[in-house]
């Protein structure tokens, strides 16, 4: 189980993961007149980098979710700790009786 606030500290290293991978210093040293199977060095480092972030969100959102579900699962066991919810109203919606 992840400690309180994990994620929020994950995703803000992941936050300047990105600033680094894509701050004008690192792009420099991929702009350079080099090919990667017809595809431009830089290109190829911008889509990478931005695929990284992206599988990277996923992983730590994912470790959240199941994070959250170990927590609310051990609440279940517990006893419910709050009312449970109302049914759904269908006042003002059309019943399609008519």
């Amino acid at each position: 189980m992840n400690r309180p606030g994990a994620t929020g500290e994950r995703s803000l290293a992941l936050f300047l993961l990105g600033l680094l991978l894509f701050s004008p210093p690192l792009l420099s040293l991929f702009s350079v007149e080099r090919f990667v199977a017809g595809v431009p060095l830089l290109y190829l480092y911008l889509f990478a980098g931005w695929g990284l972030l992206i599988v990277l969100i996923g992983v730590i959102a994912a470790r959240a979710h199941r994070g959250r579900a170990a927590v609310q699962g051990t609440a279940a066991v517990a006893g419910p700790t709050s009312a449970p919810a109302a049914a759904p109203s269908t006042q003002g919606r059309p019943t399609g009786d008519g």
